[in-house]
């Protein structure tokens, strides 16, 4: 199996019990008062369900984003810039008569 596919694999399952582990808390804490709709409805297992799923989409999708951005090589050579000085200094223009056929600013 390719490397990519592993990574995305593993860290969809990681996703996903993180959003399990997230969907308990809130049942656990009654957030919104969740565990007593979901235990006082006959759709309550569907409700979790898809209350499940949904955040392991987009858990699983934050989680693979970090395994990727973290994935960059990084230049421990790099000093930024070599600190050089610039310092810009004014040229003076001089204005000369506008044409009269120019457009007038307001």
């Amino acid at each position: 199996m390719p490397k990519l596919i592993r990574l995305y694999i593993t860290q969809v399952l990681i996703g996903f019990a993180i959003a399990a582990a997230f969907v308990g808390v809130l049942l656990a804490l009654n957030v919104a008062n969740l565990w007593h709709l979901i235990s006082h409805s006959d759709m309550g297992i569907l409700a979790v369900a898809v209350l499940w799923v949904s955040n392991g989409i987009v858990f699983s999708g934050v989680q693979f984003a970090i395994s990727v951005m973290r994935m960059a090589d990084r230049d421990d050579d790099d000093q930024g810039g070599k600190g050089d000085v610039v310092f810009h200094e004014p040229v003076r223009v001089i204005a000369t008569q506008v044409s009269p056929k120019a457009p007038k600013r307001f």
